[in-house]
């Protein structure tokens, strides 16, 4: 048993609509208002303010004059926008993300509704303050036994509603295979598997780039604070929710199929973040979304009980010579095959590179092996003597 979540579109009522649209409102007020206390409490006392402060403070701004709205919505998801901050700041305390920001409200919104601020009942979902049930699209069927412990209702930019409902599900393992895959994520290819297969990169971003220029024009035109403005941004929105969409499907069938077909997966750790740095290659990196695919190749082989390895970024995967494991020196991105020097064997590089990634993930679950190459007798830490031959570094 896992928890899981399950997504569905619901088309609200009017009334329905309003409220949710009021209760983002007070939940986003919210979350700023705390955030902004929190940063001057630390700037002008050096004092950190954690939930519980944040939490009495709720309740002092419910009693103010100018903030009594704040009582016409369920606190559930008030609270958990506090609690949400309050894990962003751990997140930043530890490093893992930046300094939390204000949330604004034209990127449409969210309310986090626990147990006690909803009722599932004949698999119809009803919201606090709410009298009638959500008229939710059920694209798949839940479980009869499933039972929701959080619902979050959302808002995006392009105007859709959905929600998510986490629960928890019993997910049956796959049988086992017998198959092994080394997978090189690159940029023509968007994946290069070790048995040879190449899968071209949809690149949805760049098939979809002159409808979202024109759509951008279009709105840098509109005055703002007009409706005509507003109506733009809307059909920005929907071209971005486009690109999402087709990016997120095309992601979901590959990473199943791999997760289906192969008992084991052997990827690299990619350092993303850093390498969508470079100015020349951030675009089409991050139209590719590798992150995205190795998280959900991760999670899958989870769920259905597969291997699943990350070898070392450091690892020579293209350099290396799959048949006799040469290194060679330098091997640019514009060469996409190459011969070995030492055993004459043509290579591609991008199949190679998986041939050498599955090798060496096999080795990584097997035993534990070290992967990296061996820094000690690296041509980079050969030192000079002073006759100009070269020698290793004493230990």
């Amino acid at each position: 048993m896992i928890q899981r979540s399950f997504k569905y579109r619901f088309y609200p009522t009017s009334e329905q609509e309003t409220l949710l649209k009021m209760t983002m409102g007070c939940a986003r007020l919210v979350y700023n208002r705390a955030l902004a206390a929190r940063t001057q409490a630390w700037y002008e006392r050096q004092e950190r303010v954690g939930y519980e402060k944040t939490s009495t403070m709720l309740t002092n701004w419910k009693k103010q004059e100018d903030l009594q709205f704040l009582n016409d919505v369920s606190s559930v998801p008030l609270q958990q926008g506090l609690r949400h901050l309050q894990t962003a700041f751990s997140n930043f305390f530890a490093g893992r993300a930046k300094y939390p920001n204000f949330k604004k409200k034209h990127h449409g919104g969210n309310a986090e509704f626990t147990k006690a601020a909803f009722k599932w009942k004949d698999g119809r979902v009803f919201l606090a303050k709410c009298s009638q049930p959500l008229d939710i699209r059920w694209s798949r069927q839940l479980t009869k036994s499933a039972e929701p412990s959080t619902i979050t209702v959302k808002l995006s930019p392009n105007g859709r509603w959905t929600i998510s409902m986490l629960v928890d599900a019993e997910i049956e393992r796959l049988p086992e295979s017998s198959n092994q895959v080394g997978v090189d994520l690159g940029i023509t290819s968007l994946v290069a598997l070790s048995s040879g297969e190449k899968i071209s990169n949809p690149k949805g971003f760049k098939a979809k780039r002159v409808k979202l220029r024109k759509a951008q024009k279009d709105l840098s035109r509109k005055q703002k604070g007009s409706n005509n403005r507003q109506k733009a941004r809307l059909v920005v929105a929907k071209v971005h929710a486009e690109i999402s969409d087709a990016r997120n499907d095309f992601l979901h069938k590959l990473t199943t199929r791999l997760v289906r077909e192969n008992q084991t997966i052997a990827v690299e750790d990619l350092a993303v973040k850093n390498m969508v740095k470079n100015h020349k290659l951030s675009y089409a990196i991050s139209d590719a979304s590798w992150g995205e695919l190795v998280r959900q190749l991760e999670y899958k082989c989870d769920w259905y009980g597969r291997t699943f390895v990350k070898i070392d970024r450091w690892f020579p995967s293209s350099k290396r010579c799959g048949h006799c494991g040469h290194i060679v020196d330098k091997l640019p991105l514009n060469i996409r095959e190459w011969d070995c020097p030492k055993c004459s064997t043509h290579h591609d590089r991008d199949v190679n590179a998986a041939k050498n990634i599955l090798a060496a993930g096999l080795a990584v679950s097997v035993c534990g092996a070290n992967i990296r190459p061996d820094r000690d007798i690296s041509k980079r830490q050969l030192q000079k003597t002073s006759n100009g031959k070269k020698q290793k570094p004493k230990s």
